[in-house]
């Protein structure tokens, strides 16, 4: 580092710089916006802006460190700028364990990142307080390679600070709707048993329960998890844990290995089926134990149920394809059903494509799409039947109120479309081009039955019964949606559009 003075440690100084860039970048894109989706979520507005502000700090550090000499009063202010740093960081960590819960690699990540700063500090205070006793000025100083690196860093961090900055706005501009509403279905006071409540659908549906003054319990296996989903809620880690004159109204089981988070290898496919009858076999030795038996038991599968059909419109009176994804959901529903015996009446909810900013496809979709790199996947004629999580929260209680309704159900909504109309309408609500196409020959070569079945493969799913029962469907068409789910500027000039058809009374 040239004319720091402080020449034996000036090398080592820029080494801690490149470090702590390098460590920066990766949290930011690995954690913040790959597994975390920070852009997306309600809950961190207030950590996007704190963000923001001190990636802008960051920038201007690095310009001014890179490029010139700050001496004087000038130097002094650059003292303060890296105290300020400080408070935010400070402020930062404090809001993230107020507002979720961080991976272990973020906290150490973060962990690296604080020791490394505190280094650098070490180093560059002395220099500093050396030059603010000098006359106030501001020298252009050549770093050579070193400044060009500290000018990538500034580009980097202020792109993303606007990123935050925009993010946050964003945020506040997307209207969720209130979780009492999704529960007006259900009358009364009830007792709901809820497995998988800690995930991206199991955490509404329990917000929804709780907010309309329902009982519930939550088992999981994530603790610290279940204690932000908000109060009044019991949490149990072990279904053991509910005594046999327990009153349990209802049951919804949402628990199981995920199905679109890995490759489909031997152990993943054992782990997914295993993971579902497990829960379903725990679940039948509760009912038997249980004095007064649970009058529904609402468990969870798949469109994935009636296999690769292509467009054919397939209702719960079709039949199946056999492939994976059918195996794995008919012997999840063949377990469900055996809660019958006991006098249960059991739906085997269908569930399509989940959209929603907090998880899901659409959360995985987001990224690439809001960057211009969205498109079709192969050729783009694959239907996806899809449902918004609100609504789909709502179908549950719905029919957990609704005796009537038994039976295999179509949790979609009535407008299943193809994979490049659904990218035309993502890339319109977030005013971007979706024209890169993801190739289908290295997909199939690299994710296999994965790719050809999740990604490829496709079902023109119609939501039959519920119609025929009088469900409405809040979110009913795509495109306002998609510009209600990721705060469109045009979503709030879009009339509510609610679909309830009235078909002829079915045989539940």
């Amino acid at each position: 580092m040239t004319d720091l003075g402080f020449t034996p440690f000036a090398s080592l100084l820029w080494i801690l710089i490149a470090i702590q860039i390098f460590m920066g970048a990766f949290d930011t894109l690995f954690h913040h916006e790959l597994t975390e989706r920070l852009p997306w979520r309600q809950s961190q507005r207030r950590e996007l802006k704190l963000h923001a502000v001190r990636n802008g700090f960051y920038a201007l550090v690095f310009l001014v460190i890179g490029f010139t000499q700050p001496t004087g009063l000038l130097a002094t202010a650059l003292l303060i700028l890296l105290g300020t740093e400080v408070l935010i960081t400070l402020w930062d960590f404090v809001e993230e364990d107020r507002s979720r819960t961080l991976p272990p690699s973020e906290r150490v990540t973060h962990t690296l990142l604080a020791l490394n700063y505190g280094a650098i500090l070490t180093l560059l205070i002395p220099i500093l307080m050396q030059w603010r006793v000098l006359p106030t000025g501001l020298a252009l100083v050549d770093n050579g390679v070193w400044a060009w690196m500290c000018a990538g860093a500034a580009a980097g961090v202020a792109l993303f600070g606007v990123r935050d900055f925009l993010a946050s706005q964003r945020l506040e501009r997307i209207a969720q709707r209130p979780a009492c509403q999704l529960a007006a279905h259900l009358p009364g006071r009830r007792t709901v048993l809820v497995t998988g409540g800690t995930g991206f659908v199991g955490s509404r549906v329990v917000a929804a329960l709780v907010a309309g003054g329902h009982d519930v319990i939550v088992l999981t296996r994530h603790e610290k998890k279940a204690t932000r989903l908000g109060a009044p809620l019991r949490v149990i880690t072990d279904l053991d844990q509910i005594g046999d004159f327990e009153t349990i109204d209802a049951i919804i089981n949402l628990a199981g290995e995920p199905v679109a988070t890995g490759l489909w290898t031997r152990a993943k496919k054992s782990r997914i089926i295993a993971s579902r009858l497990s829960m379903m076999h725990g679940l039948i030795s509760l009912t038997k134990r249980l004095v007064t038996k649970p009058s529904v038991l609402i468990s969870a599968s798949a469109v994935g149920w009636y296999g690769i059909r292509g467009d054919t419109p397939l209702t719960e009176a079709d039949d199946a394809t056999d492939c994976f994804s059918h195996q794995s959901c008919d012997q999840a529903e063949k377990a469900a059903r055996q809660m019958e015996i006991f006098g249960v009446r059991v739906i085997r909810l269908r569930i399509g494509l989940v959209l929603g900013t907090e998880g899901g496809l659409l959360a995985r979709l987001l990224l690439p799409f809001e960057f211009g790199l969205g498109g079709p996947i192969g050729n783009g004629c694959q239907f996806m039947s899809w449902i918004s999580r609100d609504d789909l929260v709502r179908l549950i209680i719905f029919a957990i109120a609704n005796p009537r309704v038994q039976g295999a159900i179509n949790a979609v909504a009535p407008g299943a479309v193809t994979n490049a109309e659904f990218s035309r309408q993502l890339g319109a609500a977030l005013g971007r081009p979706a024209f890169m196409t993801l190739p289908a020959g290295p997909l199939s070569l690299v994710g296999g039955q994965f790719a050809e079945e999740l990604l490829l493969g496709g079902q023109h799913v119609v939501p039959e019964k519920a119609l025929a029962a009088g469900f409405s469907f809040d979110d009913a068409h795509l495109g306002a949606t998609l510009a209600r789910l990721v705060g469109a500027s045009s979503a709030g000039h879009q009339p509510r559009r609610t679909v309830r058809t009235r078909l002829p009374m079915l045989d539940f």
